[in-house]
């Protein structure tokens, strides 16, 4: 049933509908159009089948016809993973067998929000259910969090201009080429949107301001405080939900709000003095592409701002 309802409201969310999730055959039906949809999203692959990051931990395997619950995978032997960073950190939940550790599973539980963007996730051998899914592996890998791990993604954008200041027109499809602020990650290496974890009792917006600002400014505007403050005050939110993202497991995974800035005259973003800065290892203005390749579910998530701009993909 809890499977059933991600897909129905998904779908919703996606498609604009209300699609009915009665009758036999139902629910496998609104997976299937939930993995063509957002393919990649819905039926998870970067947490599947892999190394676990910054360990030497191999995920038990889960093919494709194994991911969801809902389907009998009788030999699933997953190990369980729990980084030692974790051990001891104001931003890490206790571990699970902790006498003194009490969550609200599904609630607001004090400033530490553990309600899903997806539902009501269900809970069994005490831990949280991953809601998308078998990942092969237990435990909180590298996440602090037991269940939802809630993160906040600013996509800043603007258009690419030429020396004469006009909007370069893709060859291919005659669309305006749009370019995004994006990070070379220090953990792994990949370009992605520069963002973050949302601290307890923060607000997302701060957050996102934030994140921009330690990422792609290295937490210093300088003369463009105001600037960018403005800037950061209106957005358009593009997405809010679950991430494929590599640092899943079984017990714990990533869901984030990603929001639109959007610099239309280029007037604005293409001032901010951007130098990398927290866990960015380089911070560059990129030409947003199909061919663009991003960490985790990031390249869905600016695929959805190029549809909205109209721009070239």
């Amino acid at each position: 049933m809890a499977v059933r309802q991600t897909a129905c409201r998904l779908l919703s969310a996606v498609a604009g509908t209300g699609p009915s999730c009665s009758g036999a055959g139902a629910e496998e039906q609104s997976l299937d159009t939930m993995a063509r949809i957002i393919p990649g999203i819905f039926k998870h692959s970067r947490c599947r089948n892999n190394v676990y990051p910054q360990s030497d931990v191999r995920r038990y395997p889960v093919p494709d016809e194994s991911v969801f619950w809902t389907q009998t995978y009788t030999d699933y032997q997953p190990p369980c993973h729990e980084s030692p960073i974790l051990q001891g950190k104001e931003w890490a939940d206790l571990d699970i067998d902790n006498a003194s550790f009490k969550p609200k599973w599904n609630e607001l539980d004090g400033k530490v929000n553990r309600v899903s963007f997806i539902g009501t996730y269900d809970i069994r051998d005490s831990c949280p259910l991953n809601p998308f899914g078998r990942t092969g592996i237990r435990g909180r890998g590298i996440l602090g969090r037991w269940g939802p791990n809630h993160a906040a993604d600013p996509v800043v954008t603007r258009w690419k201009l030429d020396d004469a200041g006009e909007p370069v027109l893709h060859p291919d499809s005659g669309k305006r080429v749009l370019q995004m602020c994006a990070i070379e990650r220090q953990d792994c290496g990949e370009w992605a949107i520069p963002g973050g974890m949302v601290d307890p009792g923060e607000k997302v917006s701060a957050t996102l301001r934030r994140e921009f600002l330690e990422e792609t400014m290295d937490n210093d505007a300088g003369e463009m405080a105001g600037e960018v403050e403005q800037f950061f005050a209106a957005g358009t939110e593009i997405y809010k939900g679950y991430v494929d993202d590599p640092r899943n497991t079984d017990c714990a995974w990533m869901e984030t709000v990603a929001v639109n800035f959007h610099d239309e005259s280029g007037s604005v973003v293409g001032r901010f003095p951007l130098h990398a800065g927290d866990d960015a290892a380089k911070v560059r203005w990129m030409d947003v592409g199909e061919e663009v390749k991003l960490y985790a579910s990031h390249s869905n998530i600016v695929k959805r701002v190029v549809d909205m701009l109209e721009a070239h993909w």
